[in-house]
Order: structure tokens, then C-alpha cells, then sequence
């Protein structure tokens, strides 16, 4: 198949929307498939307000459509509900062109924590979004209830993976004098880091990535090693130097820092909320508790070999075929 892959999440972001669609277009070109992607670098851009670091294309309309009028395409694919997003949308409805879109982001929370707006705005733009899609691919059972509550598009299960072979556990791991506690992932208000970094625990904490609230964050716990962006090449050192992984956002529809995290042996802490609850579920290999404190307390008892048993359950290539049966399902 020639799949287009519409995203506006995309290089320099490094988060979990732009891994998935790198890790999936592997996977599907390893497969003999030919995705092509559309995203901000083809257009101009601008930086995102309260959030710099994400690039908006903007006017992208006229190069989007004589882009689709050139190309022909299997199967379209919009995975962000972004500026070229609803260009592709917008152009495939009007044109009468079969597309399936993602929810990889509790949009609604991350606005509402940005700006105070309300979900309820957010979510009426959401139905209007994914009206007309052939499928929602959505991370998780949680996050399928959730859409189908809030009456969103045709919500499918579309799982994530991990390398498995890149994040994986040291074999001369040296046990830590006192316990390191882990965060990887955007440093910013949706994430609700501090209430991992507030905790009273004894050990040392670590914070991984980059964000708009980075300098905030670092001048208010200077206690804390915060340690910035890192490549996907360090983070596996970074991991394997941990005790336990504190997760504490409940934004989040997955969470793939979960997997690689686990995939390194370190067990997670996290609060019970859609991503933890089923990424983690009943395996052992974390601990979920509303008190996050003793959730990490609990984790510090896990086995690491509990954790990286249980990652070992998740695989990039069966999410591949698995986004493959919907798009083949929609363009029949």
C-alpha cells in the first residue's frame, strides 16, 4: 500500500506521537509498504503559544491540496488534530476521500491546563474533527470508553510497542547506594511533575526532557537533577540507573516512556488513570496507587526482571499489522 501519514507533531518534538509514527513507518516499510509523511517541515511555520518548542504550519491549505492532487494514495492517515490536520480533513471530506485519524492526545486537559477553557469547548471540537473518519485509533480500552462516552468518531484499538532490543536492562547494572527516582518526558504543566517532585523521599531524583516548564521547574527544586533532552541512544543508560520510574501525569492516553522504562527492568509508579492502569494493569511489574509516595515505595520492592518480562508482551511490529488491518479496512 502508498499510506500518507498526516502529522503535525513531528522533528525537532521528541515525544510519544512522533516515536509511534517513526516506529509504525518502519515497520510498515519493512512490510514492503511506502509511507509517505506530510508534516510541518514542507510548510511554514510558527512557534506554538505557551509552548515554543511545537512548530504550527500555517496557510498550508494551497501546498497540502496540490500536494493530494499530484499523489495518489491507498490509504490517508491524519494522526494529530493540528493546523495540517484539519487541512488533510477538511480537504478529504470535501473531496470525498476515505481517512482514518489517532487520539494520542487528552487535547481537552492539555488545553484546559494551558488556558482554563473548559473540555467541554474541546471536546466539541473533537467530535466535529473525527466525525467523518473511518476509524479512530485509540491506545487503550480506557481511552476507546472515553471516546465512545463523549461520542467521538468510531473509536478502534490501535497498541503501542517498544524496542525491545534498544531498551533493555545492563548487564553491569551496579545497585545504587541509595535509591534514584525517574521522570522522562515533557517538562510542562499537563504532566503534573510536581507532584513527583514535591514527594519526600529518600534517594535522588532525575528529570529527563524539555519543556515550558523546564527553568520554572528547575529553579523551584534544586534539589532535583534535571538533566534535559536526551537522545533515544542515552536514554537506556539513563533508565538502567534507576530504582523506580515515577509517573505522574493524568493526561496521558499511554505513555510509552511506561514501556521503555519497564523494557530496562526499572518498575513503575503511577497514579490508577487511563495510560498506567493499561499499560501496567494486574502484571506486577509497577505499582498504581491515588497516594503517589507510596505507590514508589511499593515499586522499590518489584523485581526487575518482573518489569522486563512483562514489556517483553509488547511489540512494534504486532501495532504495526494491527494499523495496517484498519487502513485496509477503510480504503475496501
Amino acid at each position: 500500500m502508498k499510506i500518507l501519514v498526516v502529522s503535525d507533531a513531528w522533528y525537532p518534538q521528541v515525544n510519544g506521537v512522533v516515536n509511534t509514527i517513526i516506529c509504525t513507518t518502519s515497520c510498515l516499510e519493512a512490510l514492503g509498504h511506502h509511507v509517505i509523511m506530510l508534516t510541518p517541515d514542507r510548510f511554514r511555520t510558527v512557534p506554538c503559544p505557551t509552548y515554543p518548542e511545537i512548530r504550527l504550519s500555517i496557510f498550508p491549505r494551497k501546498i497540502m491540496q496540490d500536494f493530494l492532487k499530484k499523489e495518489q494514495f491507498d490509504a490517508i492517515h491524519i494522526a494529530t488534530e493540528g493546523p495540517l490536520g484539519i487541512a488533510v480533513r477538511n480537504y478529504a471530506v470535501k473531496n470525498k476521500l476515505k481517512f482514518t485519524t489517532a487520539f494520542h492526545t487528552k487535547f481537552p486537559d492539555y488545553v484546559k491546563a494551558r488556558t482554563g477553557i473548559p473540555v467541554s469547548f474541546s471536546y466539541v471540537f473533537l467530535r466535529w474533527f473525527h466525525k467523518y473518519s473511518h476509524a479512530v485509533l485509540a491506545p487503550t480500552q480506557s481511552i476507546i470508553d472515553e471516546l465512545n462516552h463523549y461520542q467521538i468518531g468510531k473509536p478502534v484499538y490501535w497498541p503501542r510497542g517498544v524496542e525491545t532490543d534498544v531498551f533493555r536492562p545492563s548487564m553491569d547494572r551496579k545497585e545504587n547506594k541509595e535509591p534514584v527516582f525517574l521522570y522522562v518526558g515533557r517538562v510542562a504543566v499537563e504532566k503534573n511533575i510536581e507532584a513527583f517532585l514535591s514527594l519526600k523521599l529518600k534517594g535522588k531524583k532525575i528529570v529527563v526532557g524539555n519543556g515550558p516548564s523546564f527553568a520554572k521547574l528547575k529553579s523551584a527544586y534544586q534539589d532535583v537533577i534535571f538533566l534535559g533532552e536526551k537522545s533515544k541512544k542515552e536514554l537506556p543508560e539513563i533508565y538502567n540507573q534507576a530504582d523506580v520510574f515515577v509517573f505522574p501525569s493524568l493526561t496521558d492516553t499511554f505513555g510509552l516512556v511506561l514501556l521503555e522504562a519497564l523494557a530496562c527492568g526499572v518498575p513503575v509508579a503511577a497514579f490508577p488513570v487511563a495510560g498506567p492502569i493499561d499499560v501496567i494493569g494486574d502484571s506486577k511489574a509497577g505499582c498504581l496507587s491515588h497516594d503517589l509516595g507510596d505507590a514508589v515505595n511499593q515499586a522499590l520492592k518489584i523485581p526487575r526482571k518482573v518489569a522486563r518480562d512483562h514489556a517483553e508482551r509488547y511489540s512494534w511490529q504486532k501495532a504495526s499489522q494491527i494499523f495496517l488491518h484498519h487502513q485496509t479496512n477503510a480504503f475496501l
